[in-house]
Parts: structure tokens; C-alpha cells; sequence
């Protein structure tokens, strides 16, 4: 798989926002088949930046209830939680929100 097919996007709300302030720390909505070693590749190629661990969770789809009824699923989504080295700087377009 090339690097753009397995970073879909970046995730970023309250919680990842703080954990890259903190942590140094970026979140990414990955490809449900790339592996730890894929998605550090990619990220190192897309970015260039260093990555010192990279740490993946798999959400399960809920189901969606209309009138007590369950018409269909959310998608499973895996993410990837990259922690940058030391040193480096997270992406521009982290930074700007």
C-alpha cells in the first residue's frame, strides 16, 4: 500500500489536541489493514519527521437506532496514535487549529 492509502486523515478534537501539547503526540484515521511498521513509514515519508512509537485501537462500528430499531452500523475505524521523537515538530496543519 502506498503511504496516502493508509493515513485516510488526521483526527482532531479536545482529546488529541492535548495529547500532542502534552505527548507530542499526532492522531491519524488509518487503513483497517496497515500495521504499526506501515503506518510509521508513512508517516515518516509524508511528513518528515521521526517517529519513536506508534500505537493503534480499533473502534468497533455502534449500531444506529431509528425508532427503536437498529437500520444499520457505523463503520469501524482504526487510529493510530504516533508519538513524534524528541526534537521534533508536529505537522503545519496541527498546529493551525
Amino acid at each position: 500500500m502506498k503511504s496516502r492509502e493508509i493515513i485516510l486523515r488526521p483526527i482532531i478534537t479536545e482529546k488529541t489536541t492535548l495529547m500532542q501539547e502534552r505527548e507530542n503526540t499526532i492522531c491519524f484515521e488509518v487503513d483497517r489493514r496497515a500495521n504499526k511498521i506501515q503506518v510509521r513509514n508513512a508517516v515518516e515519508d509524508l511528513f518528515d519527521v521521526r517517529v519513536s512509537g506508534v500505537r493503534i485501537v480499533n473502534r468497533k462500528g455502534k449500531p444506529q437506532l431509528r425508532y427503536g430499531r437498529v437500520v444499520s452500523h457505523r463503520k469501524t475505524v482504526r487510529k493510530a496514535y504516533v508519538k513524534l521523537a524528541d526534537g521534533e515538530k508536529t505537522p503545519e496543519f496541527f498546529e493551525a487549529i
